[in-house]
Formats: C-alpha cells, sequence, structure tokens
C-alpha cells in the first residue's frame, strides 16, 4: 500500500525558500495555483475518531479523491495514502453526500509543486501562514532539509486541521474554517 511519508516546517520568506529549492537542484512542477479541500464524515465523527481522512480536492481545475488512514509520528508524518483523480467533483460530493458522508472542514491554500529525480516538495500560503512540505524518503527528507537550513526541531509532523486548530486555540479565532474568505470576514468584523 502506498504510504506518505513527509514533514511540514513554517516558510517565512517565500522567495528564499524559491531561491534555495534552485540552488539544491528542484525544479518547478506547478506554479502557484489555487487549492480548495474538503474533508468528509460520518455522523459521529467515525472516520477522525479512526484516525481516517476522506477528502475531495479541488487543485486548478483538477479534482482529486483522497483516502488516508493511519498516523505514525516519530521525526517524520507516515500514513497509508490512497489517491485517485476524478473528473467531477461536485457530482463526487453528490454521492459522498447520498451515502451518509457530510463536509466536516474545509480549508484552502495557494500551492507550488517542486521535484527532484528522488521527491516532492509543496509551498503552501494558507491563511494561517505559509509552509512547505516535503514528502518522500525519509533520509532524503533529512537532507533535503538540511540543504534548505530547515533544522530537525522545525520540523511539523502535524495535519492542516490540526494546525488550524492550534491556531484557532492560540489567536482565540472563531473562524469555522481554514479558509481566506472566512478567515478574512472575522478579521474584517474583528477590526471594526
Amino acid at each position: 500500500m502506498p504510504k506518505e511519508v513527509e514533514i511540514k516546517f513554517r516558510v517565512k520568506d517565500l522567495r528564499a525558500l524559491s531561491h534555495r529549492l534552485q540552488a539544491s537542484g528542484f525544479r518547478l512542477i506547478t506554479r502557484r495555483t489555487h487549492e480548495i479541500n474538503t474533508l468528509y464524515d460520518l455522523p459521529g465523527e467515525v472516520l477522525r475518531k479512526g484516525n481516517q481522512l476522506l477528502r475531495i480536492r479541488k487543485y486548478g481545475s483538477e479534482w482529486t479523491l483522497t483516502y488516508k488512514r493511519g498516523t505514525v509520528r516519530g521525526r517524520h508524518s507516515s500514513r497509508l495514502e490512497l489517491e485517485t483523480k476524478v473528473t467531477d467533483g461536485r457530482r463526487l460530493d453528490t454521492i459522498l453526500r447520498a451515502l451518509g458522508y457530510s463536509p466536516s472542514f474545509r480549508y484552502e491554500k495557494f500551492r507550488a509543486e517542486w521535484a527532484d529525480e528522488k521527491g516532492h516538495i509543496v509551498v503552501d500560503e494558507t491563511p494561517i501562514g505559509n509552509f512547505c512540505e516535503i514528502e518522500g524518503p525519509p533520509r532524503w527528507i533529512d537532507a533535503t532539509a538540511k540543504k534548505l537550513e530547515v533544522k530537525r526541531e522545525d520540523y511539523i509532523t502535524k495535519n492542516y486541521a490540526t494546525l488550524f486548530s492550534d491556531w484557532k486555540r492560540e489567536t482565540k479565532s472563531q473562524a469555522e474554517e481554514m479558509t481566506f474568505h472566512a478567515i478574512g470576514k472575522l478579521k474584517e468584523r474583528l477590526s471594526s
């Protein structure tokens, strides 16, 4: 079964990171592209409680259905990941709802994808800050992080739902989803 092995880290300077990626031999695969993700669950949060995730992602004009299960957190995050492209995400949403699933969390970002011959890096601009994910074999992740001047104590192994929950707790935000609109609207209300 395919496994996703990755780490995230916070990015303070997107331009400096792009320069470091180029200098380290990475090539840009996908320019900054809008992405919206919707997680689904059954009543009683059956999937979440079982450490599972079901997601529809729209990346640019492409739709993907993803299932993830289990998480092993050590220095890296590792879990089973199955994905397939779909032609109509809205129709798939209707099917999932008919089967008893409902949206449980939405999050969005602007993502750029980079790669070399061994692994994959994504740079995410989210409503709660900028992050980079390094995904690939564990040794390669550590070697790449070192090239990018990322220390092991800066590794993040949490998913975006958990990072959003942490952010809400720290900021005392009332936002229900990690979207630019929801967080922007809340900031507008608080500043007026």
